[in-house]
């Protein structure tokens, strides 16, 4: 069954909403608003997490709702509940209303309708029968701890979830989506006498768990687990102070993603408090400095075929050779600083407002070798995992913790470092960007963005990349 029929019959067959009931419902809550829709959401859910060779919890969830909206100027009415009702809609649609105040707003046009699907429709969480799964998260304690006696800990989870959406707009007109949605997880604890370090991979994607839970593919997390924890077993004190930095490919794009990425939103930028604010055209990094926020990548976890407003996602230049060229937006914000939506309009549920969000933010490769730029620097840090951070999207600071990283000594990479922690100003890397690899790689399907208290799944990317300057902060000095 095509997307669109499959996601309507949730809600207006077994749910049963009537069609035009619900339409003029929809119809008489936005006359003379700007903007609006009714968002239908029926999700499932499930997740697995095993810890010391057991299996510690074992959930599984249906939800389902709608959430109303109504837009006049900047100012939202918004009403939601877990249910799907028409009487709770009627009540939602009274409740909006409260932001007409007596205006008479010309509705804005209705995103392009597209046929595109970005992934398939098949519910993992029906695609693996659970004492498989629980079979799964067993050989992954079982083989970790045979692969090193230093092993001390073993965790592992499966989560999966199946989320069906429509989106109403005044008139009747639909648009609808089906996302699948796997992660997998796995992290290792080795101690050697009174010292323990630990690891972990995970990997993801809008795909069945066939494709990330094959005896191969979950081997392979383990062994990049455990090859963390080890690095980290051996690993010396960081250095202080500011030095070049090489930040490794792939993952260490949540860098790039929280301290620039979120400055690049629309409504820090409409709202003029975004440190890109009114920097169109402008310089804001150094030449050969692409990144592009692309939500059509198929598969990936940061994908969408329609973002929650019904707007189909598409390859956005950010900033191309180191001139701002664009932000990401969702309908509101678009339409009050007069521009076309970007198809970034995205919610947690439908409890959740839209806010214009990244999906998978990506830097564009360069033509320089890794190995040649890790021969440029004399003395210095080699990043290429994180951990958590902080970004203040006014000022553009950030403080990231490296979780594997490694000294450079005379253009080789030297011994591991603990501890490092990179701080400096989104703006002001991106400008002392002086080499970029060839060698672009996406994460491997884990990132989950914070905004405003929402969730909501992303990817980043890079290429190895060369930063002139960074503070680094350490426990010991440079």
């Amino acid at each position: 069954m095509p997307h669109d029929a499959q996601a309507e019959a949730l809600f207006f067959d077994r749910a049963g909403l009537d069609r035009d009931r619900v339409t003029a419902l929809v119809d008489d809550a936005l006359t003379g608003c700007d903007d609006g829709a009714l968002f239908l959401e029926y999700r499932q859910s499930e997740s697995f997490a095993l810890d010391d060779g057991r299996i510690r919890s074992a959930a599984f969830d249906t939800s389902q709702g709608f959430g109303l909206h109504a837009e006049v100027g900047e100012t939202v009415g918004f009403a939601h509940a877990s249910l799907l009702d028409e009487q709770a809609i009627a009540r939602a649609a009274e409740t909006v209303k409260a932001v007409r105040l007596g205006t008479g707003g010309s509705l804005a046009l209705p995103p392009q309708r597209t046929n595109r699907h970005l992934y398939g429709t098949d519910n993992p969480i029906d695609g693996l029968p659970m004492d498989r799964k629980v079979a799964i998260l067993s050989s992954i304690d079982t083989y970790a701890r045979a692969r090193d006696p230093r092993v001390v800990q073993v965790m592992a989870s499966l989560t999966a979830s199946w989320q069906a959406v429509v989106i109403l707009r005044p008139g009747g007109e639909t648009v609808a989506d089906i996302r699948p949605l796997v992660r997998v997880n796995v992290a290792v604890v080795v101690g050697q006498g009174d010292r323990m370090e630990s690891g972990s991979h995970g990997s993801g994607g809008r795909l069945s768990y066939d494709a990330f839970v094959s005896e191969d593919a979950w081997k392979g997390a383990v062994d990049e687990a455990l090859r963390q924890a080890l690095v980290n077993l051996d690993s010396v004190d960081a250095p202080a102070g500011e030095m070049p930095v090489v930040l490794g490919p792939g993952w260490p794009g949540i860098l790039l993603h929280e301290a620039v990425g979120h400055g690049l939103e629309g409504d820090f930028n409409r709202k003029k408090t975004s440190a890109f604010s009114g920097c169109l055209g402008d310089r804001v990094a150094a030449p050969g400095v692409t990144v592009v926020d692309d939500g059509t990548m198929l598969d990936r976890r940061g994908s969408l075929s329609v973002d929650d407003e019904g707007t189909p996602t598409g390859r956005t230049v950010l900033i191309e050779d180191g001139i701002l060229k664009g932000y990401m937006q969702d309908r509101m914000n678009a339409r009050l600083m007069g521009v076309a939506p970007t198809g970034n309009g995205r919610r947690q549920s439908h409890a959740h407002p839209v806010l214009p969000r990244m999906t998978n933010t990506i830097m564009e490769a360069g033509d320089r070798d890794p190995a040649e730029i890790l021969r440029s620097v004399k003395k210095g840090l080699y990043a290429v995992n994180f951990g958590g951070g902080q970004v203040d999207i006014t000022s553009g600071k950030f403080v990231f913790s490296a979780s594997e990283a490694y000294l450079i000594e005379d253009g080789k990479v030297g011994p591991a470092v603990k501890g490092a922690t990179l701080i400096g100003n989104g703006p002001e890397v991106m400008t002392r960007v002086s080499m970029i690899g060839n060698d672009l790689r996406l994460d491997p399907g884990v990132g989950t963005c914070g905004k405003e208290g929402q969730g909501v799944p992303v990817g980043v990317g890079q290429p190895t990349l060369l930063v002139d300057r960074l503070t680094v902060g350490g426990t010991q000095a440079a």
